[in-house]
């Protein structure tokens, strides 16, 4: 993608520079500590690599909705020993993130050195960008550093407003991510198919919409394919489905027509009477779906399709499950092509990225996201990215 905001590569000698580092440290907590490390392990290679040029590393981070109140549960004083255990070096913790406390602690700070600040969001003047809050974070440092690509869909004051006040970089993981979201929608190797799954039409309408006119092959699965088939004309008995927005389906198939965008819709449908693990079910085609049971996840025809689709591509965006997979053996579906599409990304033939809370999950479950060329863990920025939308802490860093 023609890039068009500055890296690391692009800063030269930062021995003893004040580095402020916006990081997403908004990990799961348990009891005091960290139980999920997979925000912080993405990134230590900036942290590393500003450290080890000398700088003064100075963290920025949100944790949880205090909304501009000192809530003491949602303090980051618990994750700063989490990240110098991954990072094997100190990190100093200063109890606010403007202020005398950072400024003292910013002051003591050796070059090299790694200072975690507390959360931006205890002020009000983070969430609502205010000028004055921004100025007050900018005044600690000399150089920004974006690492959060999952907060940049938020203008907040350490994500847009410091990064009008100074000289303003992507991070690795940022830059990581903006290659590689570039690489998939920006400008492709073509063909291009989506795989998109979820429950429901309604969260993804903005996403279907911008995607039809980007992509060649548009895979819909989930509870979202039964408002699709429902809209077509099939029964779908008792299934999840949006009854509501079958005009919004069929203004999306028509918009993909027009696009020259092929939709694939299920061409079987596994079906139960209950929804839990082992339920008794059946594959079945889609005019004899019963009355009295429910689309859980897609049976043979349909995984071949899939995955035929997925053998056409050469390059892949994955946002959502094909079926309930979190329950077996509702997973078959999602698990055949997740891990189909990871034996085409080792082989070289598929540019795979994919993106979304669930879609982690789903990938993870099948044994297949470490084969993927990039699993993005941003959630509601990844999202707003493929709906086409501007992300503000993106837009600040270019220039």
């Amino acid at each position: 993608m023609p890039q068009s905001f500055k890296t690391l590569d692009d800063l030269s000698d930062i021995t003893g520079k004040r580095v402020l580092l916006r990081v997403d440290l908004n990990v799961p907590m348990d009891s005091g500590r960290v139980t999920d490390t997979t925000r912080i392990e993405r990134v230590l290679p900036t942290i590393r690599e500003l450290s080890g040029k000398g700088a003064k590393v100075i963290l920025l981070a949100h944790f949880g909705r205090p909304k501009g109140e000192r809530v003491a549960e949602m303090s980051l004083a618990p994750v700063a020993p989490a990240v110098a255990e991954l990072l094997e070096k100190p990190v100093a913790f200063a109890d606010d993130c403007i202020g005398p406390a950072a400024v003292n602690a910013i002051a003591a700070l050796p070059d090299g050195g790694v200072l975690l600040l507390e959360n931006t969001r205890y002020h009000k003047g983070e969430e609502k960008n205010d000028p004055e809050f921004a100025s007050q974070l900018a005044a600690n440092g000399d150089i920004y550093v974006n690492d959060a690509f999952s907060a940049a869909h938020r203008a907040h004051g350490s994500t847009e407003g410091i990064a009008r006040l100074l000289p303003a970089y992507a991070g690795r993981t940022m830059q990581a991510e903006l290659e590689a979201l570039g690489s998939a929608l920006g400008e492709p190797v073509r063909p291009v198919l989506a795989v998109v799954g979820g429950a429901k039409v309604s969260s993804k309408i903005d996403l279907l919409e911008n995607l039809v006119s980007k992509v060649d092959m548009l895979v819909i699965g989930g509870g979202m394919a039964n408002t699709f088939l429902a809209a077509n004309g099939t029964d779908v008995g008792k299934s999840l489905c949006e009854h509501d927005l079958a005009d919004t389906a069929r203004k999306i198939m028509t918009a993909a027509e027009a696009a020259n965008c092929e939709i694939v819709l299920p061409d079987d449908a596994v079906v139960a009477r209950e929804f839990k693990a082992g339920a008794d079910n059946k594959t079945v085609a889609l005019d004899a779906i019963p009355a009295d049971a429910m689309i859980l996840d897609v049976g043979a025809a349909s995984i071949n399709t899939v995955i035929s689709k997925i053998d056409a591509a050469k390059t892949l965006v994955w946002n959502g499950p094909l079926g309930a997979f979190e329950i077996a053996p509702f997973d078959k579906a999602t698990v055949a092509a997740a891990q189909h599409a990871a034996d085409n990304t080792r082989a070289g033939k598929l540019n795979s990225v994919a993106g979304g809370g669930d879609t982690v999950a789903a990938l993870n479950h099948a044994g297949a996201a470490a084969s993927f060329s990039y699993v993005s863990t941003a959630g509601g920025a990844f999202l707003e990215w493929l709906e086409g939308k501007e992300l503000p802490g993106v837009k600040a860093l270019e220039g």
